[in-house]
């Protein structure tokens, strides 16, 4: 299956940074930070994909290079003190994975330079005004999520056609998550269904959210990108498939995890590429030099087996524009 490449620079056509040359020859240990709301496990393959972008420029762990990790394990009501901490140790850099830790981590510290690794729509989200230029001591990498919401939920309605109601399974206390669930409100007008809230916050609350969306008569469910939900990804696999509810959602670990369906852009090379930019601010550029990326191109992953388990048949039309299919 063919790989895409979706990244590009906004404002301006993307260049190659000149890694060899640029690489550390340095014998100054760096220290940076990297604060997440997941758990370490969770995002194995993203934090393989960061560490492999800053070995390719030079950077190797325990040598030239000190990383801080600081995970919130699902608990987000951690992350201030996490962030807190990064900040007493003086890193050089602080690498966040979603918008709140991002918001937190800034709010924590504004001089620190942040990179986020991934995150919502950093303007909705606060987290920049500026995608080209961003302000203050933050830029990075967005999946701009609510702009491909709409798309997931159009991708999932016609693998079930039948299905009038569906649901979007988000986390209230993201930032970037309410522009995502009004871009699902308004993607499900347009295609003439209906959409209902879930709101989650506590991982504990999964079984009772899945619980209720099935006595509301939902008929699919669109999870919403956020950390939290990215670390519960195995539960909500296995609750879709307990539930028999067809779900889309924003990475393809989750259809890896056994979702159904995935539709979004490659975080883990989004890691990959957030060391280019830990390396230019160590370097000595500033966040602002450093226009926010976003992605162009997504893939579209299917997970057959899931769709055998709950009695789903995959439409041809669907089945055909698949970059992935998991049999």
């Amino acid at each position: 299956m063919r790989r895409r490449e979706f990244l590009r620079l906004v404002g301006g056509a993307a260049t190659a940074w000149p890694f060899a040359a640029e690489a550390q020859t340095t014998s100054k240990v760096h220290r940076i930070g990297l604060l997440s709301s997941a758990s370490s496990s969770a995002g194995a393959n993203r934090l393989q994909a960061f560490k492999q972008g800053l070995r390719e420029l030079g950077y190797v762990e325990g040598q030239n290079l000190t990383i801080e990790y600081r995970f919130a394990e699902g608990r987000e009501n951690r992350l201030s003190a996490l962030a807190a901490d990064l900040v007493r140790l003086k890193v050089d850099v602080i690498v966040t994975q979603g918008s709140l830790a991002t918001q937190i981590a800034r709010r924590t510290s504004p001089t620190i330079p942040i990179v986020f690794a991934v995150a919502g729509d950093p303007v909705e989200g606060k987290l920049v005004t500026n995608l080209a230029r961003p302000d203050g001591n933050v830029t990075g990498f967005a999946v701009m999520g609510a702009e491909t919401t709409a798309k997931r939920l159009e991708v999932l309605r016609e693998a079930v056609p039948g299905v009038t109601r569906f649901a979007a399974l988000w986390n209230p206390s993201n930032p970037s998550s309410e522009p995502e669930w009004k871009a699902t409100e308004a993607a499900a007008t347009a295609l003439g269904v209906h959409a209902q809230s879930v709101e989650v916050v506590d991982p504990e609350r999964l079984g009772a959210a899945f619980t209720a969306m099935t006595g509301a008569g939902v008929g699919g469910v669109n999870v919403l990108s956020d950390s939290m939900l990215f670390g519960q990804r195995m539960r909500i696999a296995n609750l879709s498939a307990q539930y028999r509810l067809p779900a889309v959602a924003w990475t393809r670990e989750f259809s890896e995890s056994g979702l159904l369906m995935v539709y979004g852009p490659d975080v883990a090379d989004m890691h990959r590429r957030a060391a280019t930019y830990v390396h230019k601010l160590l370097g000595g550029a500033k966040p602002a030099d450093l226009p926010v990326e976003q992605p162009t191109k997504f893939e579209l992953v299917i997970n057959l087996k899931t769709a055998k388990q709950i009695g789903l048949t995959i439409p041809p039309n669907v089945l055909v524009r698949a970059d992935r299919v998991i049999k």
